[in-house]
């Protein structure tokens, strides 16, 4: 009797461990399965592009040779320029477009006569490919900074824009007519109704306008630029430096991503001002 009591506590033991275990797994799925992919993406990379030596390193570097040429462009200095010119370029960018798409798209939410004014504008430029404009950019704001920070700014400023425009107009009508109903001012109305319904939007916005920021430096950069992460990208596709290209990459992508998890993170907390839409279940 005590050998099978002690074997069934053994065994209440083991499932209970089990049970924490699998807990700590759905707990955690999305970081455990999108590492995994990672890991195995990057060895099948590395065994293919390195070890097994099956593509030509002058078409496709490998991890460990990525790694390298970045230890050593950060190690001898070379890339902090390039690294110190890119994000001004796109700081202000990014920081105009927020600072003009935000209130104006608003404002054309909020007020009909200026939607049905500019929407055809808006909408007309959000379609136009920003790279078409590059030349009528750099002919405007010359080959300097402010060209780059220019088709930045118009890269990043319609999805801001157009995300706040219609944060606006999606406001319940509901809650509208109830708080004119208690005879709220329009200012109390915008304040405390449609400013908490548009914000998610507004962050939603944002998001996006990251990785449109992030495009338009590399586009900016690749015309009449003589620094830059794009312009280093450039020189080295045009050497064949593959790794080099990598590490330009990796830096667009590193970036982007720590930005979008920060926007994300910040947008989660004002996810509950989000109109709930959808069937119920």
């Amino acid at each position: 009797m005590a050998e099978q009591a002690a074997e069934e506590q053994l065994l209440d033991v083991r499932v209970a461990e089990a049970s924490a275990l699998y807990k700590f797994y759905l707990n955690q799925e999305k970081k455990i399965l999108g590492t995994s992919a990672v890991i195995i993406f990057l060895t099948a990379w590395e065994l293919v592009g390195n070890t097994l030596g099956l593509i030509n390193p002058m078409f496709m570097s490998a991890p460990s040779l990525v790694g390298k040429a970045a230890v050593q462009l950060f190690a001898s200095g070379e890339i902090w320029n390039d690294l110190r010119v890119s994000g001004i370029e796109f700081a202000w960018g990014y920081f105009l477009s927020v600072l003009v798409g935000v209130p104006f798209g608003i404002a054309t939410g909020w007020y009909k006569k200026l939607s049905y004014i500019f929407d055809p504008f808006v909408n007309a430029m959000n379609a136009t490919p920003r790279v078409a404009l590059l030349p009528l950019v750099i002919i405007w704001l010359g080959i300097g900074i402010l060209s780059k920070v220019g088709i930045i700014f118009l890269g990043a400023v319609f999805p801001i824009l157009i995300n706040s425009r219609d944060g606006v107009k999606t406001t319940p009508y509901n809650l509208l007519t109830a708080a004119r109903s208690f005879g709220a001012s329009e200012w109390q109305i915008f304040r405390s109704v449609v400013l908490p319904s548009t914000v998610p939007f507004i962050l939603t916005g944002l998001r996006l306008g990251v990785g449109r920021a992030l495009i338009g430096v590399m586009v900016g950069e690749l015309y009449a630029a003589t620094a830059g992460i794009g312009f280093m990208i450039t020189v080295a596709g045009a050497t064949f430096q593959t790794d080099k290209v990598f590490v330009g990459v990796l830096i667009f992508a590193i970036t982007g991503m720590v930005a979008m998890e920060l926007l994300t993170k910040l947008e989660a907390r004002f996810d509950k001002w989000r109109p709930k839409v959808g069937a119920v279940a």
